[in-house]
């Protein structure tokens, strides 16, 4: 075998085509929708992340989080963003077809805290080709929930998503 000419083309030479192949823009029709597996958030994913400079007590001192009503250190909504975009990650939706984060609005509606189970639901709200290229603009709404099945964020991400080759017959 030898290597491709690019990481996840097609084939080239008789190496195989790649393992898992995220979804091409003309797939995320709207109203396409999944969800993500789930993660608890640990001591050690705070610890890590307040370590970069999120110093606030609420997030490192339980007395005070205890003092301020909560039933335990918060997790910031920072943090909370980052693993549910690694959940969707995970999933491999945009595995190899995402090329760029173009924004999003974001809102907490309620806290996480340590040992809080999260997963994301996702869904295509909007999808066209962008201007130029063989590319699109697509929207999600995702809203993460918590074990007990309360919605703890919403945030609806614009990405830059590849089309397919003219050679690809897998889109729809």
């Amino acid at each position: 075998m030898t290597a491709p000419d690019v990481i996840g083309a097609a084939p080239a030479n008789g190496w195989p085509r790649p393992f898992v192949r995220g979804r091409y823009w003309t797939e995320m029709t709207v109203g396409k929708a999944f969800c993500t597996a789930s993660r608890t958030v640990t001591e050690v994913d705070l610890m890590r992340f307040v370590s970069m400079g999120f110093t606030e007590p609420l997030f490192t001192d339980a007395a005070g989080a205890e003092a301020a009503g909560y039933r335990g250190r918060l997790v910031p909504g920072a943090l909370t963003f980052s693993l549910a975009e690694g959940l969707l990650m995970q999933t491999n939706v945009i595995h190899g077809t995402g090329l760029a984060f173009l924004g999003s609005t974001l809102t907490v509606l309620a806290p996480v805290l340590i040992g809080d189970t999260i997963c994301v639901a996702w869904e295509v709200t909007q999808a066209r080709a962008a201007s130029s290229g063989n590319r699109g603009i697509v929207t999600t709404r995702n809203l993460v929930r918590n074990s007990g099945g309360q919605i703890v964020m919403e945030f609806s991400p614009t990405r830059l998503i590849a089309g397919p080759p003219a050679s690809d017959g897998s889109h729809a």
